[in-house]
This record gives structure tokens, C-alpha cells and sequence, in this order.
């Protein structure tokens, strides 16, 4: 089994350097956007070229596999042992934009359990990776989550989900509470970046609500194999769906979920 999680890590890592050369040749180019479930929920062509782009790699070097993609590029497979939980362009707004933050996210799961990461940032070119039980690393080189255990010097991520203009859920007031505890607070718009960020000790945390499953199933892995939490609001397991993630260097998880709760 060993030779085939490090054959699934290698592919991974292949197909999210490919998926991540596609971005950056089109990135600031002229493509064409529309939106999906709100105003400010944008698609772009691009996402779609990088999500066919894996998926037929995929149907092609694994077609026993399970895929799960956000754009709907699926191959489901209820038997499956291996699932592939994909965001081809994680951060389309930005992309959209020439706002010059976003990825390629790739988690595959083994029965069930988040078991390989595979994160690609094209313009920085960092490419972020984990195996269950194995660590983490960012190009090839190991990353720790960092050391700070006060939350009133840490610095955080946070994001909106794309009903924020009319959910009465918004994030808003957690991040009110944040801001006033914590050494600051940032909103890049790309969460599976956000966590490899936590992963790193860029972030001491993150937080977020209304993610999918796609968004974290890479991250999520990350962050736990270079040594942070991960967890929901009340501080239970982290759901594989990302309806609500907290994740942090650990340090300062418990103090982090104190102010979210509004402890």
C-alpha cells in the first residue's frame, strides 16, 4: 500500500503543476466569466480547462477511481477505493480579477480518509503536499506550523461565502470578534491557500463557514501533517464537507474558538 499512496502523491503532484502551468499561461489573458450561484460567484474558462484537464488524466491513468470536481466534471464510482476531491482554480474571483492569489487543490481521499494533499500556487510557484502519517512539505522541503501561543499576536485568514449579501450567516460578526483579539486579520480568497498558509506559520489560524468539500480536502491534510488542529466551531472533528472549519498551529486553537463562540 505504501507504493501506491507514494504513486497517488506523484500524481498528484504531476497533474497540479500541470493543472497550475495552464493558469499562469492564461492568467491576465482575455478568457470568458459567468457566474453560478450568486453575482459574485464567478467561473471562468479557465476552471474549466484545468478541471477537464485532470479529470481526463485521471479517467485515463486511474479510471477505478472516484472524482469528485467542482465544476461537475465528476466520475463517481460508489465502490471506489481512492477518491480524487478537486478544485481545479481555487480563488476564480481573484483569478478573474488579476488579483494574484490563487491554486490548484487536489485531496485524495482512501476509503474515506483524507490521505494525500497536493496544493499548487503558479505565480509563487509553491507547491504544498502531504500524506497521511508522512508530514508536510512545501517544494520538496518539510514546513512546521509556527510556535506563537497568544492570539493577541497571531495572524489569521478568514473568507465569505457567496450568499453573504443575503445569509444571515455572513461571517461578519466572528470577524468582528477577531479583529479585536487578534494581531490581525487577513481575506485572500483562496482557502486551500489559507491553510497551507496555517500549514507554514504564515497564519497562526483560519477560520470560515459554507466551504466544500473541495476546498479544504487538501488543506485540511496539510495543515494536520505539518503539526496544527484542525476542527468545526465547537471544536469537534473538522468536516470533510467545510461547512465549518477552524484550523490553527494548535497553540492558539482553543483561544481562537473561544472568541468564535463568543466566549
Amino acid at each position: 500500500m505504501a507504493d501506491e499512496v507514494a504513486a497517488v502523491l506523484a500524481l498528484a503532484l504531476r497533474l497540479a503543476r500541470e493543472a497550475g502551468a495552464i493558469q499562469r499561461a492564461r492568467y491576465e489573458t482575455a478568457f470568458a466569466v459567468a457566474t453560478k450561484s450568486s453575482a459574485i460567484d464567478l467561473v471562468t474558462e479557465v476552471d474549466g480547462a484545468c478541471e477537464r484537464h485532470l479529470v481526463e488524466a485521471l479517467r485515463r491513468e486511474r479510471p477505478r477511481d472516484d472524482i469528485l470536481a467542482e465544476e461537475g466534471g465528476a466520475h463517481a464510482d460508489a465502490g471506489a477505493e481512492w477518491r480524487w476531491v478537486i478544485d481545479p482554480l481555487d480563488g476564480t474571483v481573484n483569478f478573474a480579477h488579476g488579483y494574484p492569489c490563487f491554486c490548484v487543490s487536489i485531496g485524495v481521499e482512501r476509503a474515506g480518509v483524507r490521505t494525500v494533499g497536493a496544493i499548487y500556487d503558479p505565480l509563487r510557484d509553491e507547491l504544498f503536499e502531504a500524506v497521511r502519517g508522512g508530514g508536510a512539505r512545501r517544494n520538496g522541503r518539510p514546513i512546521r506550523v509556527s510556535e506563537e501561543r497568544d492570539l493577541g499576536r497571531a495572524l489569521l485568514g478568514t473568507g465569505f461565502a457567496y450568499d453573504v449579501r443575503d445569509s444571515e450567516r455572513d461571517n461578519l460578526d466572528l470577524l468582528g470578534r477577531a479583529v479585536k483579539r487578534a494581531g490581525g486579520v487577513r481575506r485572500d480568497g483562496s482557502a486551500a491557500l489559507d491553510l497551507c498558509y496555517v500549514a507554514c506559520g504564515r497564519f497562526e489560524g483560519f477560520w470560515e463557514l459554507k466551504l466544500h468539500a473541495w476546498d479544504v480536502a487538501a488543506g485540511l491534510l496539510v495543515v494536520e501533517e505539518a503539526g496544527g488542529r484542525t476542527s468545526d466551531l465547537a471544536g469537534g472533528p473538522a468536516p470533510a464537507s467545510g461547512s465549518e472549519i477552524v484550523a490553527t498551529n494548535g497553540r492558539i486553537h482553543a483561544q481562537l474558538l473561544a472568541v468564535l463562540q463568543g466566549s
